[in-house]
């Protein structure tokens, strides 16, 4: 590396600088708070754990996103987190040992080593909360509503919603009989809408007319409301594992749109996001103008299964970077009170009672350039005949 270039980050990693950071901050505080005022109590997972049980039950997607490290105390493989609900499900599942409900949040960086859009980061500040033990579309609904007020308390106003169940897909390829590879390369052409191919791996595989009707319909099931009253149609005659996921994204649908009137809902039947890590309805939200998703969630229950406690779990998270950018308050208002280097004791006793009651007091340093507005300081301590006072940099 040449010496110009020591300062430079590795592709993907960013550093926020004022005021981004004191916004970030903000966000943060704003967050955590509408979540404990749900009920969800905040963790904090270590940032790595040993790989097995930092990739327990998530599937290869977050195995490729995972850095690995070799733990020198042990010579085990450590994986840096590259996603924090599976060590939530962790920790629900062998440390906190409820049979009640668990309403849980968290909030910390993740590193992955790609990112998961075109210039996008690889150290999100990953901002999240999990429901456990709870199988019914009401504890989705209350994940789904957490996530909608949340993004509005950033100033997100018009908050678009993907809905979908990969129950249904999982169903449709089991009562086929796909093999292994057959369903991989089925689920990545669902994924990416390419028709034509979703035709011709079905086309080559053994399959009913059914089953391959079924699987085929999957690509074109999307859009309003009216996408479930047609997929009802295409799912008559499946098998009972795949009406039951119908019935619940659809009671979950009638759900949604009754207790979030202002979220515009799309649903889609090949969303399959999460699909090894997530066995029920999947969400997601999108702005306009952005074309990755800036939250989403679902559920996946029994991940905590190998830790010794199966249990339901349903949640959502985001990052919280992302979230800086789209807010549309500007974060808080820089102010402060500039005050003189004097050392003199009433001026020093008044310092200490401003910042006590929380007010942003930056001392002069002697012969330093700039004033109170290069300081960003609105005010000013000003002697007057009765003491120091608070003035306005005009004043």
């Amino acid at each position: 590396m040449r010496e110009n270039d020591r300062w430079l980050l590795p592709e993907g990693i960013e550093e926020l600088l004022p005021p981004e950071a004191a916004h970030l901050e903000d966000l943060r505080r704003r967050l955590l708070d509408l979540f404990g005022s749900w009920g969800y109590e905040l963790v904090e997972p270590p940032l790595i754990e040993y790989l097995e049980s930092l990739l327990i039950g998530s599937g290869d997607d977050l195995d490729l996103q995972t850095f690995k490290i070799t733990d020198q105390l042990t010579g085990r493989l450590m994986g840096v987190r590259a996603d924090m609900t599976p060590q939530a499900a962790r920790i629900d599942s062998h440390r906190i040992k409820h049979d009640v409900p668990t309403r849980l949040c968290y909030l910390g960086s993740v590193l992955r080593t790609r990112p998961q859009e075109l210039g996008g980061t690889r150290s999100p500040l990953q901002v999240g909360a999990e429901l456990y033990g709870h199988a019914g579309i009401e504890s989705d609904l209350e994940v789904m509503s957490l996530m909608a007020e949340a993004l509005q308390s950033v100033g997100v106003t018009e908050l678009h919603m993907d809905l979908g169940h990969v129950g249904i897909f999982r169903g449709l390829a089991r009562e086929a009989g796909l093999g292994a590879e057959t369903e991989t390369r089925l689920f990545d052409a669902l994924q990416r809408k390419a028709r034509a191919e979703v035709e011709a791996i079905l086309a080559a595989a053994p399959l009913a007319s059914a089953a391959r009707a079924r699987l085929a319909a999957l690509v074109d099931l999307n859009g309003g409301r009216e996408v479930l009253d047609e997929a009802a149609g295409v799912m008559r005659g499946a098998g009972e594992d795949v009406q039951h996921a119908f019935a619940n994204l659809s009671a979950l649908a009638l759900a949604a749109a009754r207790h979030l009137p202002q979220v515009r809902f799309h649903f889609d039947l090949a969303e399959l996001r999460g699909y090894h890590y997530h066995t029920g309805a999947v969400f997601a939200a999108f702005v306009p103008g952005r074309g990755q998703a800036i939250a989403q969630g679902g559920r996946y229950d029994d991940i905590g299964r190998i830790f010794g406690r199966a249990r339901p779990a349903t949640g959502f998270s985001m990052d919280l970077k992302a979230l800086v950018a789209l807010a549309t308050d500007g974060g808080p208002a820089l102010r402060g009170i500039f005050a003189p280097p004097d050392e003199e004791p009433a001026l020093e006793a008044e310092v200490r009672a401003l910042r006590a009651a929380g007010e942003r007091v930056v001392r002069a340093l002697p012969g330093q350039q700039g004033g109170a507005a290069e300081m960003g300081c609105d005010r000013l301590l000003r002697r007057s005949a009765d003491g120091w006072r608070v003035v306005a940099v005009d004043g």
